[in-house]
């Protein structure tokens, strides 16, 4: 079985050489960006704007990211065909860098590249036609005006934290609320909701994260001529809802067939969940960078 390559810091390194300082303030603190991002069919899906979203989020938390996009995205390529891979899941971390013990950024002069890519582990294909359930937890989603949820930031507490109380209780996945009460998202994922054939996501600014997977729905969803709204929901309208479904990198799009205990119409994915899934497996292979230029695939590097 051949090695798994790793790009950290300016080279290649053997999985079982890739290591960080313990000095690392991505490791001390959490100071850091990251991005999950998909390849389908040698596809890398949304490369651009993961990429600019990575920036941003670097931007915000005034963290220099080591290498231009164009270099990134040559850098992200490179580790996909390093590793022979076709379908993958590719994470992509930018760190503050070795510093001291102390908070202070400005010890960190050398920030941190790593680029991770490895076989994707695919959710089965009867968890798609079943569905998942879904329960509301304590912990709420963190205030957008004391931490951003737009910056994809290396401090995911609030997310683990919703994620273990989602396990406590035995179902696949957590719901957020935020401080109003105001449904934000899963531990992973954006949630929308379909009544009388309206489609509703909340909007990034109750706490959400503008997700790549859920912009691309907004647009599949605009384009197929179904009405779409970002607007603020509770709970009570997920339970009422015709449909429910999550969307995410990893995720893609799934349906939600039971809430805190209620049943979610039939209690089986629904129409719009499913033509909106199929729509969005047709363009992952085909949206995004080529690492194989010479496949059938007509997207290019």
């Amino acid at each position: 079985m051949s090695s798994q390559w790793i790009f950290l810091g300016d080279q290649f390194v053997k999985k079982e050489d890739a290591v960080v300082s313990v000095y690392d303030h991505g490791f001390l603190y959490g100071d850091g960006v990251f991005e999950g991002i998909r390849v389908y069919n040698g596809n890398i899906f949304k490369l651009d704007e993961h990429l600019n979203r990575l920036y941003d989020s670097a931007q915000s938390i005034m963290l220099r990211v080591p290498y231009t996009k164009e270099e990134l995205q040559q850098i992200i390529v490179d580790t996909v065909r390093k590793n022979n891979l076709d379908s993958a899941y590719i994470r992509v971390v930018v760190s503050r860098g070795p510093g001291n013990l102390g908070l202070d950024p400005r010890h960190c002069s050398n920030p941190r590249l790593i680029v991770i890519a490895e076989q994707l582990a695919l959710y089965p294909k009867e968890l798609y036609e079943r569905g998942i359930r879904v329960a509301s937890v304590p912990s709420r989603r963190n205030r957008p005006d004391v931490l951003s949820p737009q910056i994809k930031s290396l401090n995911y507490l609030n997310n683990i934290l919703v994620k273990m109380e989602a396990n406590l209780t035995g179902v696949d996945e957590a719901l957020m609320l935020n401080d109003q009460g105001y449904v934000t998202e899963g531990s992973a994922d954006n949630i929308f909701i379909i009544k009388n054939g309206t489609i509703y996501t909340p909007p990034v600014y109750l706490g959400a994260l503008e997700g790549i997977t859920r912009n691309a729905i907004i647009d599949l969803a605009k384009a197929n001529g179904y009405e779409i709204k970002e607007s603020p929901f509770t709970r009570h309208d997920v339970y009422i809802a015709d449909e429910v479904f999550l969307t995410g990198t990893a995720v893609e799009v799934i349906a939600v067939i039971d809430v805190d205990g209620r049943k979610i119409a039939n209690g089986k994915p629904g129409p719009i969940t499913n033509h909106l899934l199929e729509d969005f497996r047709r363009i992952v292979t085909i949206d995004g960078v080529q690492c194989y230029p010479t496949s059938s695939n007509s997207a290019v590097v």
